[in-house]
């Protein structure tokens, strides 16, 4: 049990020696990673946004087109037929 607790005591030094990074350097670097993804994510957010407002008015433009003409086609009906 000596010899476990031996090699588990050198293990742990070692690898404290030999980390590429502090704990204070590793969380930070972790939040910037994460404000990183939380930006692009903001930002996918806002573009696809833009394209659905695009796509949204150009449907709404349609169907107002598609409305006018069926009225003018059914004014232009009655008149033929008055």
């Amino acid at each position: 049990m000596k010899t476990f607790l031996f090699g588990l005591g050198v293990g742990l030094g070692l690898g404290l020696l030999f980390a590429p990074m502090s704990g204070e350097e590793t969380r930070n670097n972790l939040a910037d990673r994460a404000g990183e993804l939380a930006g692009s994510a903001r930002a996918s957010y806002a573009e696809n946004l833009r394209r659905m407002q695009r796509s949204v008015d150009n449907i709404r433009e349609s169907a107002e087109w598609a409305v006018e003409s069926v009225r003018s086609a059914v004014e232009a009906i009655r008149s033929a037929t008055v």
